[in-house]
Parts: C-alpha cells; structure tokens; sequence
C-alpha cells in the first residue's frame, strides 16, 4: 500500500508512555498515554500543533482509535511541548512505560484555550466525535497489515 502525504499526514509516531500531568485522566476523564520527549522531538519541525485522529497500538496489541493531542495545551499554559494519546477504548490497566505506535491520519482543530474547563471538556467530546465519524470511513485492515504495526522492536 502507498500513502500519499497530505499536509504531513499520514503521520507515524512512536514512543515510549511516560507519566504526564495528571490532568487527562482525572480532571478531564479523557486519559492519556503520554508519549516520552524522545518521540516528541523526533516531530518534524512544521507539524503543526492540534488535535489529530487516527490509530494506536500498545505495545504487541491490536489497533485501536485514537485522538492525538500535539503542542503546548494553552489552556493550561503548559512550557513544554507535549504528545498525547487518548485511546478510544476503555482499558483496566495504564500502560505506563510501554512502547507506542500510532499513524495520524487527519486533522481536527487547532489547540486552543478556553474560558472554562467545562468548555475544554466539551471540544474534547467533540473531538472524540468528529474522530469517530472521520474513522469510520477507513478500513483498519489496511492499517493492520502495516509493517510498522506488525513488526516489533
């Protein structure tokens, strides 16, 4: 299969899950899987910072969804760049320290700051939205036959 790049996307991404925050999990009920600052410099120097969809895959498991947040979060004035992965699935356990893969396929919005938490939570169900809908016109078997999915470091 070959992918035509558009605007950088699709995107491969690997990394290593590392601690964040604190925030995505218990303010926000949205957890993350945040990626390790190897894997955020490794983002070319024009990716725009945003909000992503796409696929994810701990560690030798399936693809599942994902929402990918890239940049600064402005709303929490954050200093240092961060990437992370909200995985549309419910999972019992965190997956702290695990490898991650993932390919961004589109684009959703800009990051951006908002005049309250509630209205942050609001986009992030938004995002989880238009995410969902967008995935739905893909064929995951495509992804899943990746090499970059299939092979394991």
């Amino acid at each position: 299969m070959r992918y035509t790049k558009i605007n950088g996307l699709p995107h491969f991404i690997e990394g290593i899950v590392v601690h964040g925050f604190g925030r995505g999990g218990k303010q926000l009920g949205c957890p993350t899987a945040n990626l390790d600052e190897v894997a955020v410099a490794q983002l070319p120097e024009n990716f725009p910072c945003g909000v992503y969809y796409g696929l994810a895959q701990v560690g030798d498991g399936g693809l599942y969804r994902m929402v990918m947040s890239v940049g600064w979060n402005p709303h929490f004035h954050n200093e240092k760049k961060t990437m992370e992965i909200h995985i549309l699935c419910n999972f019992t356990n965190d997956f702290y320290d695990n490898s991650i893969r993932a390919v961004a396929l589109g684009f959703i919005r800009e990051m951006e700051s908002f005049n309250s938490l509630d209205d942050l939570m609001n986009a992030i169900r938004n995002d989880i939205s238009i995410a969902n809908r967008k995935l739905d016109m893909i064929d995951m078997k495509e992804y899943e036959e990746l090499d970059f999915f299939r092979l394991q470091a």
